[in-house]
């Protein structure tokens, strides 16, 4: 019964629940003070076993995994209760001297305890010191007339003195609560402060690198005009019987339209985004870049998910991006899986492939420009993705293991964000 009656009223902190041993000033005292009572007080050896026993179970009571739980608490507030009633029943039974060595299984439950569990031992200490008296010789007693009195005296004391010591200790747990409480929200504070200034730093980045792109692809474009117009006229130019010729024109042109594409990317990198916001239906999104990328997918699409306030050709460039991506991941027929579900305030749409996955080390930079585990890839596609998404207060995760797949989960607001 008394396990039920504590039951969440033990309080632990880091520092009991380890088996590490550390001596404290406070055990040296009490172990000091309880040798002392050895010496000076104790008539036999037994008397001196009981003493060091409650000594020891002082010195350990708390300090370690077991007895800082609730069945090792109990265990020992019983052990220390019968230790006192074998060196009172040695000593006088109620005229025991030692009778206040009762005090101490108590007051140390009640430093631990609540309120409950503080009474439920103060009753079962008072009950053990009352039991003594079913020890005397009724037949030869002679009673004080005051004893009555100094029994009640005695026990209520007893009481008082826990009910007492257990406020110090709610206060010292209350306050310990606060101070654990209060270090735990500076630590996400802390932690939302250091995601905003890695967020912060890097559309710095993105900023200045936008700029810089935009500059150089408007510089590239005109000689790569040039280059291409004079292909072409050395490709129409040349005799049909010299093929080199011809082929290297075509070589000139097809490598001018690659880099020409690759000046595209960075123009759309550059290029700042205003999101043309409207109703869509997201599923029917998914669906258009799935077959415009030419990818089969596997639908696991939640009806919760409202009509997103999006910009469709975006979110549909932001779709055809992640499902290629996926695609060029994935082995030949492997499937590739597009869910949504609502999160909050939120929808997420996830991507979930089942091919190479991503090395650990690109992991945290993956959507940054020139990022890419593609042989022949830029870096820009994912950064664009991103890019997008923020632009509609949204963000990205991704999830991945090598040789085992990635999930890219994209999460856009259900509401429109207000103008600021």
């Amino acid at each position: 019964m008394v396990l039920w009656v504590m039951t969440g009223t033990v309080t632990t902190d880091s520092a009991a629940e380890t088996s590490s041993f550390r001596i404290r000033t406070q055990d040296i005292l009490i172990a000091s003070m309880l040798i002392a009572l050895m010496i000076v007080s104790a008539h036999n050896i037994w008397e001196r076993l009981c003493l060091a026993a409650i000594a020891a179970l002082q010195v350990v009571e708390g300090r370690f995994a077991w007895l800082n739980r609730l069945p090792g608490r109990v265990a020992s507030i019983v052990l220390q209760l019968m230790i006192c009633w074998v060196l009172m029943e040695l000593t006088g039974r109620l005229g025991s001297q030692y009778y206040p060595i009762i005090l101490i299984p108590v007051v140390s439950t009640a430093a631990y305890l609540g309120v409950t569990g503080t009474m439920v031992t103060s009753v079962a200490a008072i009950a053990t010191y009352l039991s003594l008296w079913l020890r005397e010789d009724w037949r030869n007693l002679e009673l004080d007339p005051e004893a009555p009195h100094t029994l009640e005296i005695r026990c209520v004391a007893l009481a008082v003195t826990a009910i007492i010591v257990n406020l110090l200790g709610e206060a010292r747990r209350w306050e310990a609560t606060r101070y654990r409480k209060a270090a735990e929200e500076l630590e996400i504070a802390n932690r939302n402060l250091l995601d905003a200034e890695a967020a912060m730093r890097r559309s710095e980045r993105l900023a200045a690198l936008g700029q810089l792109s935009a500059g150089l692809a408007h510089e590239l474009r005109n000689p790569l005009g040039s280059i291409r117009g004079s292909a072409e006229l050395l490709e129409r130019s040349v005799r049909r019987d010299n093929p080199v010729a011809s082929e290297l024109a075509g070589i000139i042109s097809e490598e001018v339209d690659r880099t020409n594409s690759l000046v595209t990317r960075f123009l759309d990198f550059a290029r700042p985004l205003e999101p043309r916001r409207e109703p869509t239906d997201i599923t029917a999104l998914i669906d258009r870049a799935a077959k415009h990328a030419r990818v089969e997918i596997i639908r696991n699409y939640s009806p919760e998910v409202p009509p997103l306030p999006i910009d469709t050709g975006l979110i549909e460039q932001v779709m055809i991006n992640l499902l290629t991506n996926a695609a060029q991941a994935s082995p030949p027929n492997a499937p590739i899986t597009v869910s949504t579900r609502l999160v909050g305030p939120e929808a997420e749409i996830a991507v979930i492939d089942r091919g190479c996955g991503i090395p650990a080390d690109k992991l945290d930079s993956i959507f940054n420009p020139f990022v890419t585990t593609k042989q022949s890839g830029v870096g820009l596609g994912l950064a664009i993705v991103a890019k997008i998404v923020d632009g509609h207060r949204g963000r990205m995760a991704v999830e991945s293991e090598p040789g085992k797949g990635s999930a890219f989960r994209v999460y856009l607001p259900v509401t429109a964000p207000r103008a600021q």
